[in-house]
């Protein structure tokens, strides 16, 4: 992935709106493709996620959480069993510690319930400012921005954020993504960068917001 775009490549604020209006009439409800039943479940799914797939995750966590639904389930199973379930995943074994670990934090903490607010979320091992994010939007429907390499290379490439690390886009889309549409923000871009403006091959044929777009190498 290319750096950040120049400072005059960077998307006006008018630009930025019309961006998001049509992402939001093409996808009027965007939300997560990970499957969760309840906070505990779409934390675990978030904290599996790191380096893996939705798609890989659902497919081991459906299994996990018909056995494993609340933390002090989960606790019961204990680490081993847990890596058994998850071990088609990246870096399982340390995921598995990582939900055992949270899982047992939640219970002596928070009564088993997530906790809403960030400090008490990073608090929890495995989980990190990305993770913390995820679910404090999804869940707690909180107006703040996870940045994934999805969304990483989406905000770079267009002009819409540009920014040297997840910190610097996360905060610059906090400042340039209007109010309006801040709380769905994440999904929208998520999904966009997942599916259109993809790493190798971006689909600029297809992509809803091509004329916005900044990114210098785009084909004409």
């Amino acid at each position: 992935m290319r750096g950040p775009p120049a400072s005059r490549d960077v998307m006006k604020p008018q630009a930025i709106s019309e961006f998001f209006q049509r992402l939001a009439a093409r996808n009027p409800h965007p939300t997560t493709e990970l499957e969760y039943a309840s906070p505990y479940q779409l934390l675990v799914a978030v904290v599996l996620s790191a380096q893996a797939t939705d798609k890989s995750v659902n497919f081991a966590t459906r299994a996990l959480f018909a056995v494993a639904s609340t933390p002090q389930a989960m606790v019961a199973l204990g680490e081993e069993v847990v890596a058994g379930y998850i071990k088609t995943i990246g870096l399982f074994r340390n995921k598995a510690k990582h939900i055992i670990g949270l899982s047992r934090l939640l219970i002596e903490r928070h009564g088993g319930e997530v906790p809403a607010r960030r400090e008490e979320l990073e608090a929890l091992p495995g989980v990190g400012r990305k993770t913390a994010n995820v679910v404090l939007n999804t869940v707690f429907r909180q107006p703040v921005m996870a940045v994934d390499t999805h969304i990483f290379r989406l905000a770079n490439r267009s002009g819409l954020a540009p920014g040297k690390d997840v910190l610097a886009v996360e905060n610059e889309l906090m400042k340039q993504v209007p109010a309006d549409y801040l709380l769905d923000a994440h999904h929208w871009l998520i999904l966009h960068g997942r599916y259109v403006c993809t790493a190798r091959k971006p689909h600029c044929s297809g992509c809803c917001v091509y004329d916005l777009c900044l990114w210098r190498d785009k084909p004409r």
